[in-house]
């Protein structure tokens, strides 16, 4: 079969790969330690799955609007308001199933051939990809560990170039757990004031942060109409297999990202809309008591990676991964990662599954149990050990 050229340019996500890799190994009766998928190992809280299942025997069994269905969008549109401190109406919001059709569609609606779009580098890898696929060239830039693995605004700002139309930021980011200061957004914010460059600002782990606040660039002067905000229910609410996400924008685009909608996906099914209203005016107990979870084992994984010669990690202050640094081990990213599978039994990540920039370094996910990640890690140990020694 005969494939469109553009398929070529369309890139993958490695977790999915990995884990692939590791289930089948576990059918051979191996005992596989999973650090490298990333999601919330915590089932979805009673009270939403209760009102899924109202829902359904309720009779939220069809179509709903291509943007959402109302009530939901009200729902979204005053949590947004209240959490980045500015206005938001329901008709600037739009649901879709996941929040990676976000990405695909405001690259799609903006983004031409030969449009210049600056991404982070390590950094989520459906950006490349997507911008690779809409026949736009993507412009990297790399976060740097000495920064925290913060972007670094003014090497941001120095490539911007008369072609560049949007700016993804990531915060909290994955791979990496770094966010973005208040600082480095007002310095965005000035330095665009003039320009003609519309930010997708991922916030998927808005509520996933351990230090300092979360600050979105869509709360700065006049940056509300030029930025999508992409958020969702996966992380924060353990929701990662309901399909639920959402974007928030101006009123002209919301209209434009609609017809994408309906040209795709019709719709998103009623009845997680329905969950998605119970999650964001429901009890938020269970997020505090997640969250608190994640910063215990963010903790004693970083005390126990730095313990291991060869190894260094920074501390993350969102998201719920680490991204050490493995350089001195010899080997590079992907070698490392298959020989911690093969060997150890370990999934993890290469840190070049993030882009280019993320060579000499692993990603390990610290959303499953303590027990799991103090014996991974462990394991993680002693087979690194044999590659020092070797």
């Amino acid at each position: 079969m005969r494939l469109a050229q553009r398929m070529s340019r369309l890139g993958t996500e490695t977790a999915f790969e990995v884990l692939a890799a590791a289930k089948a190994m576990e059918t051979q009766g191996r005992k596989i330690i999973h650090l490298e998928i990333g999601e919330p190992d915590f089932d979805t809280r009673e009270h939403i799955v209760d009102a899924a299942i109202q829902a359904l025997r309720e009779g939220y069994h069809h179509y709903t609007p291509a943007s959402g269905m109302a009530a939901l969008r009200e729902a979204i549109a005053k949590e947004v308001s209240r959490t980045r401190q500015i206005e938001v109406a329901p008709e600037e919001v739009v649901v879709t199933p996941g929040a990676k059709p976000i990405m695909f569609f405001s690259l799609l609606a903006l983004v031409q051939e030969g449009d210049e779009v600056i991404y982070p580098n390590p950094g989520f890898p459906i950006y490349e990809s997507m911008i690779n696929y809409v026949g736009a060239r993507p412009v990297p830039v790399r976060l740097q560990e000495e920064l925290d693995f913060r972007m670094d605004v003014q090497e941001l700002i120095k490539a911007v170039g008369p072609r560049t139309r949007m700016v993804i930021l990531n915060s909290p980011n994955n791979p990496t757990g770094s966010v973005l200061t208040k600082q480095d957004l007002a310095w965005l914010a000035e330095a665009f004031a003039e320009r003609d460059v519309i930010f997708l600002s991922d916030e998927i782990y808005s509520r996933i942060i351990y230090e300092g606040e979360q600050y979105s660039i869509a709360s700065f002067p006049g940056m509300k109409e030029r930025t999508i905000i992409l958020d969702g229910f996966s992380k924060t609410y353990a929701m990662t297999g309901w399909r639920l996400g959402y974007g928030v924008m101006n009123r002209t685009l919301a209209a434009q990202i609609s017809k994408l909608m309906i040209n795709s996906n019709s719709c998103t099914a009623a009845f997680t809309q329905m969950a998605g209203i119970t999650a964001l005016q429901g009890n938020q107990k269970p997020v505090y008591e997640m969250v608190e979870t994640f910063r215990r084992r963010r903790d004693r994984v970083v005390e126990l990676l730095n313990q291991i010669e060869g190894i260094s990690c920074r501390l993350p202050r969102g998201s719920f991964y680490v991204f050490p640094n493995v350089r001195a081990l010899g080997q590079d990213s992907a070698q490392l990662a298959k020989h911690l599978l093969d060997e150890a039994g370990v999934a993890v990540l290469s840190g070049t599954a993030f882009g280019e920039y993320g060579e000499g370094y692993l990603r390990l996910s610290y959303a499953t149990s303590m027990e799991a990640l103090e014996e991974g890690v462990a394991k993680i140990a002693e087979s690194t050990k044999q590659l020092l020694v070797g």
